[in-house]
């Protein structure tokens, strides 16, 4: 489909992203990577023979899912036959597969906060420039951690990490300063703080955390921050970070601290409950299980009062940074548990995955809803997902899935079938 001609999604039902109630659609008129018009009645669309139809009659039409919390290049699984899956080169392919699978489960944007060496940035560049197939992608590099960090991969006796480490280990402010510098000239959209594994302990004082606010906020690039516990959930909210992942053990102050900064919390809940789940070949032992079941109770419990005090809760699912998270299969888990343990209803989760994620892939009023000007990702289900969530973390009742006023040929595996020439004209014109 060329996305320069009009297309028109005519019947069925429109949750448009914006929390007003479903209604019947009577057509979204795309043109080029845009939305022009939502209209109430198919005869005011104007529809022309060169116009592209899709009849959504009996389907549901929804903006595409963005997941604020997707590792790609972080973890690779063992190949057959592939002997280096430690290397860039490696990471690259495997994310660039990764890329694929999730666009093809509905999800149009993704936010990936750390993975190895700059692979995400670049395979967030080849997605733009068309030389893959992939969602909206808005990355960081590697996570800035000190010793103790959940991303610290160093050697104790030698205090070196291992070159495709997912952590940049930094000791000081100046640290901390110098590699916020080095990421922004990279191109990265965010850089990621990474305090410790459970939150029990905090790793990351306050000066550092604003320290790279203050380098990164000047470069017009966002912080975000892994902080399960609450010294490190306040002061991160002090210091001005954007979004906090997770909160496991944020006490009532500090929550009060992030509801008066106005910080959005992203507790991704999903990946925990996956591994609570799962059984012993994955990779999981029963003490580590216990561990993550006990911990996730505790952050249904923050995050409730969170929301309580208008926290603005923000959705991912921290798929593919263990062999356990499938790419394109876990993406909506977390809108089921905010329903059933949070006390969202389907339409605030919906809503929270599209709308209000905006701000996760840099595209805030751009992205998210259905309606005129804004960008055309959309989706088209097969059954109701405001009659149960669950709808869409089924990939057979996934209709059509439309990134930029394309439709996407959710048969294919990634890599696009390009003429090359334009694209080689291109390069040598700009010398």
């Amino acid at each position: 489909m060329e996305s320069s001609k009009r297309v028109i999604i005519s019947g069925g039902t429109l949750i448009d992203g914006s929390g007003k109630p479903s209604r019947p659609n009577g057509a979204v008129v795309i043109e080029g990577n845009k939305i022009i018009h939502v209209l109430d009645d198919m005869k005011n669309a104007s529809a022309t023979p060169a116009d592209t139809a899709i009849d959504a009659t009996g389907k549901y039409i929804m903006p595409g899912l963005i997941d604020g919390h997707v590792h790609l290049s972080s973890h690779q699984g063992a190949l057959p036959g592939v002997r280096h899956t430690s290397t860039p080169e490696f990471a690259t392919l495997w994310s660039s597969r990764a890329v694929a699978k999730v666009l093809r489960s509905g999800v149009t944007g993704i936010s990936v906060p750390g993975g190895k060496f700059y692979v995400d940035v670049t395979v967030r560049e080849a997605v733009d420039a068309g030389l893959i197939e992939g969602p909206r992608i808005f990355c960081a590099g590697r996570a800035l951690t000190p010793f103790g960090g959940i991303f610290d991969a160093s050697n104790p006796n030698s205090n070196e990490a291992p070159a495709d480490a997912v952590g940049l280990l930094c000791h000081s402010v100046a640290d901390y300063i110098r590699e916020a510098r080095r990421q922004c000239k990279r191109g990265v959209n965010m850089i990621k703080i990474a305090d410790s594994y459970w939150g029990d302990t905090q790793t990351v004082s306050e000066a550092e955390i604003r320290a790279v606010v203050e380098e990164a906020h000047r470069r017009n690039v966002v912080v975000s921050i892994h902080s399960r516990g609450g010294g490190t959930t306040r002061d991160a909210a002090r210091a001005g970070v954007d979004w906090i992942f997770h909160a496991d053990l944020a006490t009532d102050k500090d929550l009060e601290a992030v509801a008066e900064a106005g910080v959005p919390i992203m507790p991704a809940f999903a990946q925990c409950a996956i591994i609570a789940e799962l059984d012993a070949a994955k990779g999981f032992g029963s003490s580590m299980k216990s561990r993550i079941a006990e911990q996730l109770e505790k952050n249904f419990e923050s995050i409730r009062k969170a929301r309580k005090l208008g926290i603005q809760i923000l959705v991912g699912t921290d798929s593919g940074n263990a062999a356990a998270f499938e790419y394109g299969k876990h993406h909506a888990r977390e809108l089921e548990i905010l329903v059933k343990e949070i006390g969202f209803t389907p339409m605030e989760a919906i809503v929270a995955a599209t709308n209000n994620n905006a701000k996760v892939i840099g595209l805030d009023g751009k992205v998210g809803t259905i309606e005129p000007d804004r960008l055309a990702d959309i989706t088209i289900w097969d059954a109701d997902p405001i009659k149960d969530i669950r709808v869409l973390q089924q990939p057979d009742k996934l209709h059509l899935v439309m990134k930029d006023g394309r439709v996407i040929d959710r048969s294919y595996e990634g890599f696009r079938h390009l003429d090359v020439e334009p694209l080689r004209a291109n390069i040598l014109s700009q010398g």
